[in-house]
């Protein structure tokens, strides 16, 4: 099933997604080339592709997962959340209508 994992960062965390990002993008891309992830990326701060230092105010990633636990537990081991960048972290099931 599909899961929608939805994070908001804390003020200021553009330096802190610097330090993890490389960890963080490898374990997307592990589920990628299985093809378990639908859609991923931030949220920027202002209304531009590259907001500069304005930053990211969040993500969103949705991934394939057997259960709501194993998508919390890889959640939770994010490399995002252990730098600090996540000040909230919200997983929930997801199911794609369109396209």
């Amino acid at each position: 099933m599909w899961y929608a994992i939805i994070s908001e960062d804390v003020d200021g965390s553009l330096s802190k997604r610097a330090g993890a990002r490389d960890a963080h993008l490898a374990r997307l891309r592990t589920l990628a080339a299985d093809g378990r992830v639908l859609i991923a990326g931030p949220h920027p701060a202002v209304d531009m592709e590259d907001p500069g230092e304005a930053g990211f105010t969040g993500s969103l990633v949705v991934l394939n997962f057997p259960s709501l636990e194993a998508a919390k537990t890889w959640a939770d081991a994010d490399p995002y959340v252990e730098a600090g960048v996540y000040a909230k972290v919200t997983v929930k099931p997801f199911k794609p209508v369109l396209p």
